[in-house]
């Protein structure tokens, strides 16, 4: 199967002429700046801001939402770590409530029942690059007054009812980490519609300065989170072509749904015409009480990429020791999370990562035969 990243001469090109413009940082450079107008453009988004990475990309949207210490941050337990710590990094309290077992993405329902008078924000995850439902949150947001951060970590290109994720909510967050369909290795971004949330994530990314102020004019406290302007020169030809790997990626997902669907043993997503482009960074499957056996013999014939994915964070002991160490330095209780259906879902579903599906419509057939045979009769 296809090698990820995927690269030519041109990002050799864009990096040598950061390398001999002598302009190495964005202090100094113009790519980042570039790079962030065209990603903002690419999403339909109002403002961007690179930064040295998604996990840090989650925590500064929060800290730039006015979400602090003490306060609730509800997330699903079906994700990366990096959706709750960064709660955990601002001294928030990351509160799971549970997925929908069909999609695996956080429920409205559940999360609406998470609720106290502590919380602040939702953390929507856009797992696999599938978008969650952006109706029943934002409107959630608006009625309880909450913040609404989108992570879409793995949701580049992917869209909801025609628009882009990243701003539908008030805040949105991507990662170009190495196995990320848009990568430069390391690095991330905020985007937002709001000219004052963008104001906040730019001082927090570059030491408290504001746009256009004086080198040692710090307005506020911030980190030092500069993305380099050879991340900048990779992400900007790795934008180009993303199109081209996207319709790739897709023709291979529809083709292995098409051919998996039907299969007794395998549990696919349902469709959903809200979702007018899948980001496509992971295909994933429920095998019902054989995931590990189907995996195993994936294993063997070769599919050694295949994963059983994420253990749920509900029951991350190192997560749940510093949320508890917050709630009892302030003496208030922690939400004891119950999420059966991450529990559920955490024990039957394989991964297959996105190089899986930049093969050759043969390959793709291969790979669908292989799943088909593995699972037990």
């Amino acid at each position: 199967m296809p090698e990820w990243p995927q690269y030519d001469d041109e990002e050799a090109k864009a990096l040598l002429e950061v390398l001999n413009s002598g302009k190495w940082g964005s202090t100094s450079g113009d790519t980042v700046a570039t790079f962030e107008r065209e990603f903002a453009a690419y999403q339909q988004a109002g403002h961007a801001v690179c930064l040295a990475n998604g996990t840090l990309a989650i925590a500064v949207a929060l800290r730039a939402a006015g979400v602090g210490i003490g306060d609730e941050v509800i997330v699903p337990p079906y994700t990366f770590i990096a959706t709750a710590s960064a709660a955990l990094f601002v001294g928030a309290v990351p509160v799971f409530a549970d997925v929908d077992p069909d999609t695996h993405l956080l429920d409205p329902a559940a999360a609406e029942a998470a609720i106290t008078e502590r919380t602040k924000a939702i953390v929507v995850v856009h797992l696999a690059g599938r978008p969650a439902d952006l109706d029943a949150f934002t409107a959630l947001g608006e009625r309880r007054g909450l913040t609404i951060v989108e992570d879409a970590a793995q949701a580049h290109g992917a869209a909801y009812k025609g628009r882009p994720v990243g701003a539908i909510g008030d805040l949105g967050t991507f990662s170009f980490q190495s196995s990320k369909n848009i990568t430069a290795g390391e690095g991330g971004v905020v985007l937002t519609e709001s000219a004052e949330l963008a104001g906040a994530v730019y001082s927090l990314v570059n030491v408290g300065r504001v746009p256009g102020g004086g080198w040692y004019q710090h307005e506020t406290v911030g980190y030092n989170l500069r993305l380099t302007e050879f991340q900048a020169a990779i992400l900007r030809v790795q934008l180009r072509r993303h199109p081209e790997l996207q319709a790739l990626r897709e023709r291979n997902a529809r083709l292995l749904t098409d051919l998996l669907a039907p299969v007794e043993g395998i549990r696919l997503a349902p469709e959903d015409p809200a979702i007018t482009a899948h980001g496509r960074h992971l295909f994933m499957l429920r095998v019902p009480g054989h995931r590990d056996a189907v995996l195993k013999s994936l294993t063997a014939a070769g599919i050694d990429k295949a994963s059983p994915g994420y253990v749920p964070l509900h029951r991350n002991t190192a997560v749940l020791r510093e949320a508890t160490t917050i709630t009892t330095r302030l003496n208030q209780p922690y939400p004891q999370p119950t999420c059966p259906n991450a529990d559920k879902v955490s024990q039957d579903t394989i991964w297959l990562p996105q190089p899986y599906l930049l093969g050759t419509e043969d390959q793709t057939q291969t790979l669908a035969t292989t799943i088909t045979n593995a699972i037990p009769r």
